[in-house]
């Protein structure tokens, strides 16, 4: 697999990774909640990624909850050296599933070695700090006590960089008064573009900008102008969804999760497709 690809390279911490990753949430069961009905075919994936040559995968201990690292443990350890393993921590789930803020010391702290314990790490590459002030968007809120956890913790090098997630340009900004921010991973995709200012601001500074849902998450992207010109491309709506991304700004970093092998494959073909600038316009009048 190469760079051309999957869509060249950016700086993720002190990694070089492919712009187009994978995300590791859609391993976990029905909400993010309890094993997979297919383990084996999640560990197919994980190792198919691999070797298609992904080497950035975003996860989280509360995705199952532990399951889904335990899966990529199962599947990838011991890691290649290129492989950046991003997590991310300040939320943990009831016995329903639902998702309940954690951004005390004590629970960021059991968070980390949690991830460090289940993954089979001895450090983490990436943690992103989740604002949990609204647990669906960003919502303002200081951030500095939780950084701060996370300092402490980088320091004992239990953490090599710290990124972002669910954050406003106020809390980024704060932040980076404490710290360099490896990355921000907001709520973003062709439907959903709130973050279009931040992304360019981010993009100025260097700041890898990583969207979550980027193809609308629980609920995937549907219109008829979408489906118009996958069409016309030879393509799925999906595929152009994701190309959109990849052409929107260079700091874009794409972690587009599933739990079958083909879905894979046709997420990383959306890698080479390369969207004549009349169709990016009629895209971006959605």
């Amino acid at each position: 697999m190469t760079t051309v690809q999957l869509a060249g390279t950016r700086q993720l911490g002190d990694k070089q990774v492919f712009r187009m990753g994978y995300g590791a949430m859609q391993l976990a069961g029905p909400g993010v909640f309890g094993p997979p009905d297919n383990p084996e075919q999640a560990i197919e994936v994980l190792r198919l990624a691999i070797e298609q040559g992904i080497n950035h995968i975003d996860t989280s201990d509360f995705y199952g909850p532990h399951i889904t690292n335990q899966l990529i443990r199962q599947a990838l350890h011991p890691y290649k050296k290129e492989l950046c393993l991003v997590t991310k921590v300040s939320a943990r789930r009831d016995d329903k599933g639902n998702w309940i803020p954690a951004m005390s010391e004590s629970e960021l702290t059991r968070a980390v070695e949690e991830n460090l314990e289940n993954l089979g790490l001895d450090q983490l590459d990436v943690v992103n700090l989740r604002s949990m002030y609204d647990v669906h968007k960003p919502a303002e809120g200081s951030l500095e006590g939780p950084l701060t956890t996370l300092l402490n913790l980088q320091s004992r090098g239990l953490i090599r960089h710290i990124g972002l997630s669910n954050v406003t340009p106020t809390q980024i900004k704060e932040a980076l008064a404490l710290t360099p921010v490896a990355c921000v991973q907001n709520y973003y995709n062709l439907a959903e573009r709130s973050d279009d200012a931040l992304i360019d601001w981010l993009e100025q500074r260097n700041i890898p900008y990583v969207p979550y849902f980027p193809l609308g998450g629980f609920t995937p992207l549907q219109s008829d102008e979408l489906s118009a010109v996958a069409s016309e491309l030879s393509a799925s709506p999906m595929q152009v969804a994701l190309a959109w991304l990849l052409q929107r700004s260079p700091n874009i970093l794409l972690i587009p999760g599933t739990s079958k092998p083909a879905h894979l494959l046709a997420n990383i073909d959306a890698a080479k497709l390369q969207l004549p600038q009349a169709y990016i316009e009629r895209l971006n009048a959605l």
